[in-house]
Parts: structure tokens; C-alpha cells; sequence
């Protein structure tokens, strides 16, 4: 008997009827001879809709309530979906993520996980029930408040569910039928990639891919828990994450692909710090700062120091959500790091390219830049890693530039593949 953890996304359940076609697919795995555990999001937009009435109510709400408020989604989904399993004649308990053991720090609106003391949720496979989780929450070590993961991260909870019980594989269910060479709602050619490194995956999620969240990955990757990305709404097979290298024919490991697909990213924003004294302990003191208030900070570019004046600015681009808290904390260390002014874009978008393959092959960054040239696309910031050239642009260029680099590298289907079912992607 195998251990299956299951996650189903917000599209996934969006309504009475797709609650009830998840249900049997739950219990077709479970007639498998497989033990479950199913973790959900909440339904279709409720996350969204729970956010824009707290706005309603309150421009600044308190993270402690906000927190409160916005895992009541889940519990709507875990109790219909129990419900529907029921229906079925199968037996199945639902339990929040504090029931389920999900221990988290203190950080209302993005906790991370510290710990999972999973009994009650073994205690119901041992009594052959089918275990529903809540995604995207938790409670906290210290204070025993709620607490949710951020967004997106009912699959952090899935993966981490899985290697706590130990389980064979996580199977994660979207509205698309597995991770895509790029985002079939811009390239309709996009092709699905049938496995891909947890290495290659973390890259793709870090710059904007949302078939997966990112800690989700990364938790997969410490604790080689294979990941399988598919479809909710079709049987057919989806994308493994998996890092075991597979063998052709004859038994010897087949090269790696040159490029797994290009990304792409609208949530981010850029600050610049202008006129910032070129002195040692300058730039220590803002992403200090920054660092400080808890925000992530995601490509820096620094550009020379002019002669005449002795100062430089300094770009970074993070999170738009992060934007006021981030200017507002600049502002207040002004006097004391000597910069004259800060400006702030957020009308930019980050393409990246992303493959293993291109440790070995040359003239990559070649190709990247030729085919944003041809699109008439402008490059405003560049960051590359060992497997990944990121750009940021303008945000209107984003589409443009997406299909030009997946066009270059010989990304496009022969026929078009890609279906999305639902409509977010997650």
C-alpha cells in the first residue's frame, strides 16, 4: 500500500460540482490500494474576495485578523470536499492546519513552516480514513496565533505534509496539464515538459513560473520528494520533478536540454537609491535596512561612480506588495547613508530563460539578446545565474518578449498542446 498526498488548487474546486469531481478522483486513488491525504486551497477566488472585503473594511487591517479571516477559505473547501468523499461512502476527516501539526514561526501573511507533528492526520489513515488538510496555514511555535504562508502556498504545505508522513509521491493538481515550456495563456505553442530538475524547477518558480511555489520546491528538493504536476481536470500525465536523471534505451543517461523554458514576472517593482555616496558600508546600510523589514529583494544593479561627484545609485527590484513598507524604510535612513533621492518603478517585468543545459553550450546569451533586439524589446537590468538570464523591461514588453526567446530557442510546439481548463494557473 503506497502513501499519496494530494493537492488541489483553488480552480480545482472552484464550485459544488468540481468539489464533487475531485472527490472521485480521490477515491479512484484510494480504491488504487494507495492511502490519502489531500491538501486544498480555497475555492476559486474566495482568497482574493476575502482580501478585497477586509480592504472594505479596513485600509490597514490587522495582520493577526487578516490572517484570521483569509484561512477560513480553506476550512470552506476541506468540509465540502469531506462532505462530497462521504457521498461516495468513503470515510474522510477534515482537519485546519493547525489540527494537522503544521508548526510555523510568528510572521503573520508569510510564516514558514518550522515543524510537522503529523499524529492526528497518521491516526486517521490507521483508522482508513482519507485525511483533508487546510493548505496555506499553520500556527505559530511561540504564540499559538494562526497563521497563513503567503500566497500560493497550499503546495508548500503538500510537500512538507508529504515528506513528514513519508509518502511515496506528492501529486500536484492545476488547471494545466503539467509545467510548460512558458505560460499558455501567452505562448498557446507552449510545449509540456514531461520532467524537469528540482534545480531548473526552483529557478522557473523564482522568476514568476506559478504552477509551483517556490518553498514548495525547495522543500521537495531537501527532502527528494518526487513532484508530480498535472491536471485536475484530465487524466493525462503531467510534469515530474524529480532530480533521478533518466536513461535511454541502452541505459546511459541522455543529454540534458539545452533550455526547460522561459518565465516570466509582473509582481515586482523597482526602487532606486540615487546619489548614494561610493563609500565603503553604504550599500551594507540600506539592504540592511531592507533585510530588516523583512522584504526580499530579488536583482541589484549598481552602476559606476561618476568622477565629478563620487556617487552612484543603486537599483533593486522586490516585490510590489513589499513597495510602500521598502520606500518608507529608505526614507528613514536618508540622513544617515547620505543618499539624495529614491525613485520608484513599478511598471516593469522580469523574462528569464532557464535551462541546465546551457552550462555547456555556448552562445546562449547570444540568442536571448538577438531575439529581444528583434522584438524591439528594451533591457533595463540583468541578472544571471549558472542556469538562468534574467532581464527586467518594461511591463507592456513582457508578452513580446516571451514568444520571441521561446520562439528562438525552438520552444514552440509543432501543434498547439497547451490547455488551460481553469483560469489561474494555480
Amino acid at each position: 500500500m503506497g502513501l499519496v498526498v494530494q493537492k488541489y488548487g483553488g480552480s480545482s474546486v472552484a464550485d459544488a460540482e468540481s468539489i464533487k469531481r475531485v472527490a472521485r478522483r480521490i477515491v479512484d486513488t484510494t480504491k488504487g490500494g494507495n492511502q490519502v491525504v489531500v491538501v486544498v486551497s480555497a475555492m476559486g477566488d474566495t482568497t482574493d474576495d476575502l482580501r478585497d472585503l477586509a480592504q472594505q473594511v479596513s485600509p490597514l487591517p490587522p495582520a493577526r485578523e487578516l490572517d484570521m479571516l483569509l484561512t477560513a477559505g480553506e476550512r470552506i473547501s476541506m468540509a465540502l470536499l469531506a462532505m462530497a468523499i462521504h457521498d461516495l461512502g468513503h470515510t474522510a476527516r477534515s482537519y485546519t492546519g493547525s489540527q494537522a501539526g503544521v508548526i510555523t514561526d510568528s510572521v503573520h501573511g508569510k510564516a514558514r513552516i518550522i515543524d510537522i507533528t503529523p499524529g492526528r492526520i497518521r491516526q486517521a489513515l490507521d483508522d482508513g480514513a482519507i485525511a483533508i488538510v487546510a493548505g496555506f496555514q499553520g500556527v505559530s511555535q511561540d504564540t499559538k496565533e494562526i497563521t497563513t504562508l503567503g500566497r500560493g502556498a497550499s503546495d508548500t504545505t503538500a510537500v512538507a505534509l508529504a515528506a513528514a508522513l513519508g509518502a511515496d509521491v506528492c501529486e500536484i493538481y492545476t488547471d494545466v496539464d503539467g509545467v510548460f515550456t512558458a505560460d499558455p495563456r501567452i505562448v498557446p505553442s507552449a510545449r509540456r515538459i514531461a520532467r524537469i530538475t528540482s534545480e531548473e524547477m526552483l529557478e522557473m518558480a523564482a522568476c514568476g513560473t506559478k504552477v509551483l511555489h517556490l518553498r514548495c520546491v525547495e522543500y521537495a528538493r531537501r527532502y527528494q520528494m518526487p513532484v508530480h504536476v498535472r491536471s485536475s481536470f484530465s487524466t493525462r500525465e503531467g510534469t515530474w520533478v524529480i532530480d533521478t536523471p533518466p536513461d535511454d534505451k541502452d541505459g546511459q543517461t541522455m543529454e540534458q536540454a539545452i533550455i526547460s523554458g522561459v518565465s516570466h514576472d509582473r509582481s515586482e517593482a523597482k526602487i532606486t537609491v540615487v546619489g548614494v555616496p561610493d563609500l565603503p558600508g553604504k550599500a551594507a546600510a540600506i539592504f540592511q535596512a531592507v533585510a530588516r523589514a523583512e522584504i526580499n529583494i530579488d536583482m541589484i544593479v549598481q552602476n559606476v561612480s561618476a568622477a565629478a561627484t563620487a556617487l552612484t545609485d543603486v537599483s533593486f527590484t522586490l516585490p510590489k506588495t513589499d513597495g510602500v513598507i521598502a520606500m518608507s524604510t529608505l526614507e528613514g535612513i536618508k540622513d544617515a547613508v547620505g543618499f539624495q533621492s529614491l525613485q520608484y518603478d513599478d511598471q516593469i517585468g522580469k523574462v528569464s530563460l532557464v535551462g541546465a543545459g546551457m552550462r555547456t553550450h555556448p552562445g546562449v546569451s547570444a540568442t536571448f539578446f538577438e531575439a529581444l533586439a528583434d522584438a524591439g524589446v528594451n533591457i533595463e537590468m540583468i541578472s544571471t545565474s549558472e542556469i538562468r538570464i534574467s532581464v527586467v523591461t518594461r511591463a507592456a514588453d513582457v508578452d513580446a518578449a516571451v514568444r520571441a526567446v521561446h520562439t528562438a530557442f525552438g520552444l514552440d510546439a509543432e501543434e498547439t498542446e497547451a490547455v488551460v481548463y481553469g483560469g489561474t494557473g494555480r
